[in-house]
């Protein structure tokens, strides 16, 4: 009965009509009528009995073409065909699950499977938000030509298509980032040329002599150099602040879709300056990790990170230690209030360099409250920041990350610096 299942509207009625022509023919005695009966009758049972063999000699791949793309940024995916037996397939309805974030649903129609070579099938995809998407299964629908029977199987499962957030370009770097920060900054800006911790060697034929150790060379009476070293960098703490009720917005518009972009961009642009990179949360959660000179493929931990990222129902920032762990830190920021400044200020020294991006997240929503309350409150704030030693930018939905970098490089120069829209 199960194959019986497959048949279409036609073939149901045509096994019925087959049915009562050959009751009719016993009735009346009729011979002729009875083999029209037994043919119509056999029609949709051998139909049947066909696709069910065919159907399981259709074979499909999917590849994505990138499997891992920007947020609005185009992909393509790429479903092959086949047929691996020698029974002829029928026409084939080919359905892939997208979901609806990634567009329409796609659907292709194959009238004939040629045994000698696969059936090549594409469509775009353009996912407008973060995340992990997934993309599947692959339905085929099976029929035969005289539309009596259909049936339905899974070719291939999901596929896992990440979609990591948009990054900008940024230019620069706050005042004395290539020197280092926290702790190991300092003690690298106490040393000079002459550092007796220098790592030294004798001179071998060939060294160029502006690598000569002067102060070494004169109290060895021999010509030593100075080992070439990679110039060390400090680490730089990235702080996003992702609770549901700090942000205002949906979609891709939303308030936490901008500092996640943001953060992601600043991530990156550190990873290529030689920093090491660390990305915590507002309560100081490490989300992931760059080490210092490391290579473009360990940006994937902090934009991996960031993608699958989910708002959070804390009501406020609660902090147990510095979250910078001693190194400068870099906040982004949504609503704060004033028990969440006093609590980032309380473990982070003045002597820290504390930078942060506040977002005017109300003015992401154009149903909160008046521009004016909304700029009183975001001003305060950032006055309150400011007032402990914090360099602050403020943006909203219109101001440009490079712009709020630049202007955020200037706030580690000179305080207050504000991001006008």
């Amino acid at each position: 009965m199960s194959m019986l299942s497959g048949l279409t509207t036609r073939g149901r009625c045509l096994l019925a009509a087959g049915v009562a022509a050959a009751i009719c023919a016993w009735a009346l005695n009729e011979r002729d009528l009875l083999r029209v009966a037994v043919f119509v009758v056999a029609l949709p049972l051998l139909v049947v009995a066909f696709l069910s063999i065919s159907k399981v000699r259709i074979g499909a791949g999917r590849q994505l073409l990138p499997d891992r793309v920007p947020a609005g940024t185009e992909a393509t995916v790429q479903l092959e065909l086949w047929r691996t037996g020698h029974l002829p397939a029928g026409e084939v309805l080919l359905e892939d699950g997208v979901a609806y974030a990634l567009g329409a649903r796609p659907r292709f129609v194959v009238e004939r499977l040629p045994h000698d070579h696969r059936v090549p099938l594409r469509y775009p995809v353009r996912p407008v938000m973060r995340g992990i998407q997934h993309i599947g299964p692959l339905r085929a629908r099976v029929t035969d030509p005289f539309g009596v029977c259909e049936f339905e199987r899974e070719l291939i499962g999901k596929s896992r298509l990440t979609v990591v957030p948009r990054t900008e370009s940024l230019n620069g770097l706050p005042f004395g980032s290539g020197v280092g920060a926290g702790d190991e900054g300092a003690l690298r800006r106490g040393s000079g040329v002459g550092d007796p911790d220098a790592m030294v060697r004798q001179y071998r034929q060939g060294d160029d002599l502006r690598m000569v150790h002067w102060p070494s060379t004169a109290r060895r009476d021999e010509i030593i150099v100075r080992m070439e070293q990679k110039p060390r960098h400090g680490g730089t703490t990235v702080l996003i602040d992702h609770r549901t009720a700090a942000h205002h917005g949906t979609g891709p518009t939303a308030s936490i879709e901008w500092a996640v972009s943001f953060a992601a961009s600043v991530c990156v642009h550190l990873r290529r300056a030689g920093h090491g990179v660390r990305l915590v949360s507002e309560h100081g959660k490490l989300l992931a990790e760059i080490p210092a000179e490391s290579s473009p493929a360990h940006d994937n931990l902090a934009l991996d990170a960031l993608a699958v990222l989910q708002t959070a129902h804390q009501r406020d920032i609660t902090l147990g230690h510095d979250p910078g762990a001693g190194q400068e830190l870099i906040a982004v920021l949504g609503n704060v209030s004033n028990d969440a400044i006093h609590e980032l200020g309380r473990y982070r020294s003045a002597g820290r360099r504390n930078l942060a991006v506040l977002l005017d997240t109300a003015a992401f929503s154009a149903a909160v409250t008046a521009p004016a309350q909304r700029a009183t409150a975001v001003e305060d704030s950032a006055r309150m920041l400011r007032a402990s030693g914090w360099g602050v930018v403020i943006a909203n939905p219109t101001s440009s990350a490079p712009a709020v970098w630049s202007e955020l490089c200037r706030a580690s120069r000179s305080r207050p610096a504000m991001m006008q829209p």
